[in-house]
């Protein structure tokens, strides 16, 4: 296997439109690291700059300590699975597991072996003779995995692999494709939209927005420690709730929005960050389980249920705080009508405060 390093890569198209815009980082040996971001953030445009197949404007790209700026996609020892499964319909799971090792001219002893050993791992060693019609989706998907394992490259590109499967079935390759990287050590750059797939699968996750990176991080310490309001409202689901004040100090912190003032409590740990912001407008963040439910008092956040959600294991409270949207996640148990008010403490150690011109975090 091996490490990859970008340094200040660019993709700036001829009609000007940046790309992607200066990304730096290294993903190490045998990391699984994820590009995340919404339609047209640059997550695919840079994974195919670093497979061969887009140009690099500018900055450096170097695969094993190689510069590959100008390396062809197939001197690059690398491996791609692409979103549609690209499957020949005329060869047997056999022939397009080994198709590219004969395109290297491999003896066939050789390629024989790895196809068993490749069809051993993904469980499809019933299926070698069958065509990809005869394939569930998952099945096809293996095959497509396994035609990338063969190759045993140094780096393995996977682009939104899973998209095309219905929900239970990306589950489960879900599952497959982090026991694999497991079983093989080896180094995956993995583009999703899917910021649930990011944060099951990543080691680390590179989050990307209008071809800038927001955040390089550990999905918990993305989830817990947000850079800015769009990884805030994009890492989550349901997403961080979002509300905007003053914030202010009597005996204790309190954020005067325009639907009332909501108590924050004493802040003993944030205090020291969010005084050069008394009196000045801020973002707070609360994510939906730290809007726990509580007793009616003068300190509690009263908002009306419009859409409970149960999905079985915890309950979705979808609530309206003046003509603000609220979600809360809170355990299961018998549910209010809608149109009830109900009653919510925010947990003090885990409110989140952002910049809200810019979006930076604070503390």
């Amino acid at each position: 296997m091996a490490t990859v390093k970008l340094d200040r890569v660019c993709k700036v198209y001829p009609n000007g439109h940046v790309g992607v815009a200066e990304a730096s980082f290294d993903i190490a040996d045998g990391e699984l690291l994820v590009l995340v971001g919404p339609s047209g953030c640059g997550k695919t445009t840079l994974l195919r700059m670093i497979a061969g197949l887009e140009s690099i404007s500018s900055g450096t790209l170097s695969i094993d300590g190689r510069v590959v700026n100008e390396v062809s996609p197939k001197d690059r020892d690398i491996a791609m699975v692409f979103q549609n499964y690209a499957l020949y319909p005329h060869m047997t799971v056999a022939d397009n597991l080994g198709f590219g090792l004969r395109l290297r001219g491999k003896q066939p002893d050789e390629i024989a072996a790895r196809v068993r050993d490749a069809a051993r791992l993904l469980e499809l060693e019933q299926r070698l003779d069958s065509l990809p019609a005869a394939l569930s989706g998952g099945q096809r998907q293996r095959v497509a995995l396994g035609r990338a394992l063969v190759r045993e490259p140094k780096v393995f590109l996977l682009d939104e692999p899973l998209s095309n499967l219905d929900a239970k079935l990306r589950l489960s390759m879900r599952v497959e494709i982090a026991r694999l990287h497991r079983q093989l050590g080896a180094t995956m750059i993995y583009v999703t939209h899917d910021q649930v797939e990011a944060m099951t699968l990543g080691q680390r996750i590179v989050v990307l927005d209008g071809g800038k990176i927001q955040q390089i991080d550990t999905p918990m310490n993305l989830y817990d420690k947000p850079a800015n309001l769009f990884v805030a409202g994009f890492l989550g689901s349901p997403a961080m709730n979002l509300l905007r004040g003053q914030l202010q100090r009597e005996r204790a912190w309190q954020l005067q929005t325009p639907h009332g003032s909501l108590s924050l409590g004493e802040l003993s740990t944030q205090s020291p960050e969010l005084l050069p912001w008394l009196d000045r407008d801020i973002v707070l963040g609360v994510r939906p389980e730290d809007l726990r439910l509580s007793s009616a008092d003068a300190s509690a956040l009263t908002a009306v249920l419009e859409v409970p959600e149960p999905i079985g294991n915890e309950i979705f409270l979808n609530l309206r705080y003046g003509t603000q949207a609220l979600v809360s996640r809170v355990p299961p148990g018998q549910l209010p009508e809608p149109g009830t008010p109900m009653h919510f403490k925010l947990t003090q150690e885990r409110l989140h405060f952002f910049e809200p011109v810019s979006g930076a975090r604070i503390v």
